[in-house]
């Protein structure tokens, strides 16, 4: 019986040990699949970075597999040295990145910073912070620079607005024997490549000092309150989609993203660091986020001043000639809906006149009595108001005979709303219309306004930009 206890015993180990054996080769098996489908999902990064550098991806094929694989929510980890500043206290509203290199000729770097604070009132250096990365793996030109920004700059960095941060180079990839894409030299690869990394790096510091971030180069001019007309821009754009807004033409300089899509714009960087330029990787960026076309602003707010270029010394004569250095107003455009009774060409629908993009309406010939209208969300008081119509390869197709209008008294539902009573601000001269201190002139709350074509004429109609400035809100 002693026996028989003894052998039941030992059978219930080895069906113990059986199911244990058993459940680690399950786990082993599932580590296994996920490693297999994990592989599968490396060769689709694979396949995308192979078909991004042949310069072929195409955005809306990609877009939903990019999120899936790329949704990089956590920050690379990185162990950042600060060489000048401290942590920021609390978010700010604007985040200005400056990635720096030693040049071989001229540098721009003092002058950009210097730009930046004496171009921004006391109001807004509130609301900005600037992180400057110097990139440049000499030490000796890190100690000297920081000791000039420090010097020249210390008020702000004691006012928390201004840290000076440098990456160890231990913390960089392989940047020799890497791919020759485009058949540029083996030096030139080494640093665009290199210029990707610190951007990543850059990028991956400044993902939660804000709620939005701005990329500059280390030499850049900027506009006169520059702050203040991206800030109108930014709620001009309230509840429609955006990935990038680009307020200079050139390079990467003034794109503005979201503070949040920083962490995954920067493994994107370090994922395609050795395939192309950094230009031209957001570009794919923002195609991949499923923003299709570029929303860039006019006037330009920041302007390229370096001569020579960080690569080589080599002469770099760019300029914007969209860029206005002295303060421009920009328009408040308050949220309205626009409607037409005109025939309108292709997709230059209503609303591509009611921005400050580079778009506009196109209608076709209009008759006598057609509109182009207005509602506005809430009655508002207007202060001044642009409409210009044609465009300079286009010079006839503006607005010969019209009139302004402004109305009050809504009736009608929320798509057919319409004012009762329209007042008559004056006639468009020579395609334009310009009005100011419309609220001395107007005694009542505006609801709605209105474009009438008075006469009707064979040429087509361009409405480049309506600009719309409020003075106070009426009280409801």
């Amino acid at each position: 019986r002693h026996n028989l206890k003894y052998f039941d015993k030992m059978r219930c180990l080895r069906k113990r040990s059986a199911v244990s054996f058993l459940g680690i080769l399950v786990v082993c098996l599932l580590f296994m699949n996920l490693y297999i489908e994990d592989g599968y999902v490396l060769e689709g990064d694979k396949q995308l970075v192979r078909e991004t550098a042949m310069n072929q991806l195409n955005p809306e094929r990609y877009v939903h597999s990019f999120k899936d694989l790329s949704n990089f929510s956590g920050s690379i980890n990185i162990s950042y040295r600060y060489l000048a500043g401290t942590p920021l206290p609390r978010k700010r509203y604007l985040t200005i990145g400056l990635s720096s290199v030693k040049r071989k000729k001229g540098n721009y770097l003092l002058e950009t910073i210097k730009s930046i604070f004496e171009q921004s009132s006391y109001e807004e250096l509130k609301e900005i912070a600037v992180v400057v990365q110097l990139a440049d793996f000499d030490s000796v030109w890190c100690e000297g620079m920081v000791q000039d920004i420090s010097q020249k700059f210390a008020h702000h960095i004691i006012a928390g607005r201004l840290i000076v941060i440098h990456v160890p180079e231990d913390y960089y990839p392989v940047l020799d024997g890497l791919k020759r894409n485009y058949n540029d030299p083996e030096d030139r690869v080494k640093f665009r490549s290199k210029q990707n990394v610190d951007y990543a790096f850059l990028l991956n510091f400044c993902a939660n000092l804000s709620d939005y971030y701005v990329m500059l180069e280390d030499d850049v001019r900027c506009s006169k309150n520059f702050l203040t007309a991206v800030k109108k821009v930014i709620t001009s754009r309230e509840g429609s989609y955006w990935v990038t807004l680009e307020f200079s033409k050139l390079g990467y300089i003034g794109k503005l993203y979201h503070s949040h899509d920083l962490p995954r714009l920067a493994h994107f960087l370090l994922m395609f660091y050795q395939e192309m330029p950094c230009d031209w990787l957001l570009i794919h960026f923002r195609g991949l986020l499923a923003q299709k076309e570029v929303i860039r602003f006019k006037p330009s707010l920041f302007q390229h001043m370096g001569y020579y270029s960080s690569y080589k010394g080599a002469e770099n004569k760019l300029k914007d000639d969209d860029f206005e250095e002295e303060s421009f107003d920009i328009p408040d455009n308050p949220p309205a809906n626009l409607h037409t009774n005109m025939n309108v060409f292709e997709n230059y629908e209503a609303s591509k006149a009611y921005s400050s993009i580079d778009e506009y309406f196109w209608g076709k010939a209009p008759s006598t009595g057609d509109f182009y209208g207005i509602v506005f969300e809430k009655p508002i008081k207007i202060s001044k108001i642009k409409v210009v119509t044609g465009t300079e390869d286009r010079q006839n197709d503006i607005l010969h005979h019209g009139a302004l209008e402004v109305g009050e008294k809504i009736v009608g539902s929320k798509k057919g709303r319409q004012c009762t009573t329209y007042l008559r601000l004056g006639e468009f001269k020579n395609g334009n219309f310009e009005i100011t201190d419309v609220e001395h002139k107007v005694l009542f709350d505006i609801n709605c306004m209105r474009i009438l074509v008075t006469r009707s004429q064979k040429e087509w109609l361009i409405i480049r930009s309506i600009s719309i400035w409020t003075s106070q809100t009426p009280n409801q």
